[in-house]
């Protein structure tokens, strides 16, 4: 038997208030996902490498390999325990509680205006490319061309941020999902940091909030459901403990503290912890122009 070492509220009051039962979505080395089969709502197992996150149960192993667990297993709950057919038995009440509190955007705009500037730079020296972040030497002509189309629709994205302007907002976030590579692509990963920020109590950006609500629901059928569960918690400013922490210290930490918390993003997937950071400095870039 595994111990659950944490989890997001929401994800163990359906273990516990619900017969909650699914099947196995995927498997990889760190994350195992489950669609649940009362909503296809997907959750997430993670290893103890991961951090916390929404929809996520954080267990103690190393790794989920050698486990032998496949699509299409069967997930149910019975005496507080999560089964997974009969290969893998978990305790989710030793879990700690986790909620993703974003913090509120500051008055004084000083702290994060400093911070921008280093967290943009070391993203420049050590962000991974082939994503938002465009490869000096991109492999082939289709990298090159998506590459192009990223730069092209966030800067639409970002113009249409700063100047108010709410009738093409939904329109070039949807030309962003789906778009590039990765298990998350790039366009999405960039839209989760976009819509954290604009998620951010008492941000200029806020008023663009039913807006994401709205639009979260076009989103379904333009990408995969990994990345749209993470997209449709970030619409309602739910994000992993490494990007709140990111949040708060790029608004009220110390230039050191937001780079240490820009490290643990950065190594987030192939290039999404980059693709992501890069949504979030888009958002506070458009909330210092709102703001004045």
């Amino acid at each position: 038997m595994i111990h659950a070492k944490s989890g997001e509220n929401y994800f163990l009051q359906q273990l516990v208030e619900t017969e909650f039962t699914g099947t196995v979505h995927s498997v990889f080395k760190h994350a195992l996902n489950i669609r649940s089969a009362a909503n296809d709502e997907i959750f997430t197992l993670a290893t103890k490498a991961m951090d916390n996150a929404p929809n996520t149960l954080v267990i103690d192993l190393d790794t989920l390999d050698n486990l032998h667990i496949i699509q299409d297993d069967q997930v149910r709950m019975k005496h507080h325990q999560l089964l997974i057919e009969d290969k893998l038995t978990i305790a989710i009440e030793t879990a700690a509680l986790w909620q993703c509190h974003l913090p509120i955007f500051p008055l004084d705009m000083a702290t994060i205006k400093q911070n921008i500037v280093q967290v943009k730079q070391f993203i420049d020296i050590y962000g991974k490319s082939g994503g938002m972040k465009r490869s000096d030497s991109p492999v082939s002509a289709f990298e090159a061309e998506t590459s192009r189309l990223l730069k092209e629709r966030t800067a639409l994205l970002h113009e249409e941020l700063c100047n108010r302007r709410f009738d093409n907002f939904q329109q070039y976030a949807l030309d962003l999902v789906g778009l590039g590579p990765g298990l998350t692509p790039s366009g999405d990963d960039f839209l989760v940091g976009l819509l954290t920020v604009i998620h951010l109590e008492q941000s200029p950006c806020s008023i663009y909030q039913p807006l994401c609500e709205s639009v979260i629901k076009l989103m379904k059928p333009l990408t995969n459901d990994i990345s749209y569960t993470t997209l449709n918690k970030a619409a309602y400013g739910q994000v992993r403990e490494s990007i709140q922490a990111l949040v708060s210290a790029m608004l009220s930490g110390t230039e050191g503290e937001a780079i240490e918390a820009l490290k643990k993003v950065l190594a987030i997937g192939s290039s999404s912890g980059t693709d992501i950071a890069l949504g979030l400095i888009c958002g506070f870039e458009a909330n210092i122009k709102l703001g004045g």
